[in-house]
């Protein structure tokens, strides 16, 4: 038989929506014990999980799973990057974009069971401003919106869809200069997204036909819009079919350089961070290791509770749209009582 494997779960009690407290007694009781000789680290600081990964690797550890939300998984990821240690996911957090995309179970059990399989392939990641990322990275709203979902308190997808509809139609939309190899173009944006797998998590698809081998970014600007043409972007976001949005202009790239009026924030898988005008980001082809799903090919979108409810919603909107319009005078207050109606929706 072979030599057992040497395998290190990094658990953030803290991160994520879901109590870990019972992560050790799981793994014990579902990991094969005859395939890897195991360890199990709780984190006890801010940048904890990256030290530990960092450690491991440099001990050629064979693999180093990551237990809880996307800020975990990439704190550990970069650590990994260019190195023999694979990357394991247990994802625990309120959106688990990277899991999804590589079709790695949300439920705990599962995804132990998983590793069990120990099915290991290499992968893309990009980096904006030397910050490396595995999903997307992006400026505009999404960054703006990130920074206050950071500071809201608490997590999950109401919260951030609380934060959309309530600082949206504030934001100011920006002209960005982004220049690839093949030239410069110029853009008003309300966003501007750079996306290495296909979803932000959640299963809202920014980018629905990435591929994380391929050695590409796939960069997607959306246009202003209004009010009025929102719902019909948040549907094609969830239903993969942003691409066919006439707000979405689409293109791909190993690299790009993007300049700016002003400073502002920018994020990585979700992570805020104040920037400078000037950003770069790139792709780095098949750059780390990843445990992945060997049944399920990349790419395919796995059950979400919460996408039933918007699907619903969605088909309804135009409906919502025409009783307020009854109701509520033109302008401002017309567009505050759609938001009320929509956060009302989804929390019902």
């Amino acid at each position: 038989m072979e030599n057992k494997k040497r395998i290190i779960f990094i658990v953030n009690p803290i991160s994520g929506t879901r109590n870990k407290d019972e992560m050790p007694a799981l793994i014990s009781k579902h990991l094969d014990a005859e395939r890897f000789d195991c360890e199990v680290r709780f984190t006890e600081y801010a940048g904890h999980a990256a030290e530990i990964a960092r450690q491991s690797a440099t001990e050629g550890v064979d693999i180093v799973v990551a237990v809880g939300g996307d800020g975990t998984i990439n704190e550990v990821a970069r650590s990994l990057v260019h190195t023999q240690t694979a990357l394991g996911i247990i994802p625990c957090g309120s959106g688990n974009g990277l899991a999804r995309h590589l079709c790695i179970p949300i439920d705990t059990v599962k995804a132990i069971e998983l590793i069990n399989q120990c099915q290991i392939e290499a992968f893309d990641y990009g980096v904006i401003n030397n910050l490396p990322f595995f999903c997307t990275c992006g400026m505009g709203f999404d960054a703006f919106i990130s920074l206050k979902f950071a500071e809201a308190g608490k997590r999950g997808p109401i919260t951030y869809v609380e934060n959309v509809l309530k600082e949206g139609l504030k934001y100011q939309p920006e002209t960005y200069e982004i220049v690839d190899e093949n030239g410069t173009v110029y853009h008003k944006a309300f966003l501007i997204a750079c996306a290495n797998a296909s979803q932000y998590g959640n299963n809202a698809y920014i980018a629905p036909g990435a591929t994380m081998r391929d050695g590409m970014l796939d960069i997607i600007v959306m246009e202003p819009f209004t009010a009025i043409e929102a719902p019909q972007i948040a549907a094609d976001l969830f239903m993969k079919t942003l691409q066919n949005n006439s707000k979405i202009k689409t293109f791909r790239a190993k690299s790009i350089h993007i300049h700016r009026k002003q400073p502002g924030a920018i994020h990585y898988d979700g992570d805020p961070i104040m920037t400078g005008t000037d950003v770069d980001v790139h792709i780095e082809h098949l750059g780390i290791r990843i445990i992945t799903n060997p049944k399920l090919p990349e790419d395919t979108a796995q059950p979400n509770p919460l996408l039933n409810a918007f699907s619903d919603f969605f088909n309804n909107i135009n409906n919502v749209r025409e009783d307020i319009g009854r109701d509520i005078e033109k302008g401002g207050r017309r567009i505050q009582a759609i938001n009320k109606v929509l956060l009302r929706k989804l929390r019902s």
